[in-house]
């Protein structure tokens, strides 16, 4: 997000700020982080994020500091720090035993490292997490509408390969319930 809320994004050569208030509970508004931008991981471990993605993410609401975590398949997600603070205080997601819940606090912190970029934007990646997510040099890190996710560029590209024509088919479904909605309200 931008200043006043103001989500900016690009189409072909020109840029747009939209103004998007989504409330979730309360009056927080709604993380929204969109993009692909690839980087290089330096040789002192370091990625630049990019400030087209920095600026997506109002730092009053959800901080200046990030987490950098091991994520869903092995990928490495970066959570702005309030709103990754929201989720590990939450109570363990299905968690139907105590020790399910343990295991869910134990591993949400463990495998967790806060992170604060530099004057110049950039990441120092624990090399752990590295190793565990088998990071590469060269490096996509993708908005995930509330986290950025750091992908090798090859896995990154075949993802999107391998899952392009779901993604089409889910988007014209979504686009036709949208209009749908919009032509019931006239």
């Amino acid at each position: 997000m931008g200043e006043n809320g103001n989500l900016v994004v690009q189409s072909g050569d020109k840029w747009y700020s939209l103004l998007i208030k989504w409330s979730t509970s309360g009056n927080s508004d709604m993380l929204l982080l969109t993009g692909e931008y690839q980087h290089v991981i330096d040789n002192k471990s370091r990625i630049l994020i990019s400030n087209k993605l920095r600026n997506q993410v109002d730092v009053d609401e959800h901080g200046s500091n990030f987490y950098l975590v091991l994520g869903a398949n092995g990928i490495l997600c970066l959570y702005p720090e309030k709103y990754f603070e929201q989720i590990v205080l939450s109570v363990a997601p299905n968690a139907t035993a105590p020790d399910e819940t343990v295991v869910f606090e134990r591993m949400s912190f463990a495998l967790a490292s806060k992170v604060e970029l530099d004057s110049q934007g950039r990441l120092l990646v624990n090399e752990r997490l590295r190793k565990r997510a088998n990071l590469k040099d060269n490096v996509t890190l993708v908005g995930v509408r509330d986290h950025i996710e750091l992908w090798n560029n090859e896995n990154w590209d075949k993802y999107v390969t391998d899952n392009m024509a779901q993604y089409q088919k889910q988007m014209s479904q979504a686009r036709q319930t949208v209009l749908q909605k919009q032509n019931e309200q006239f």
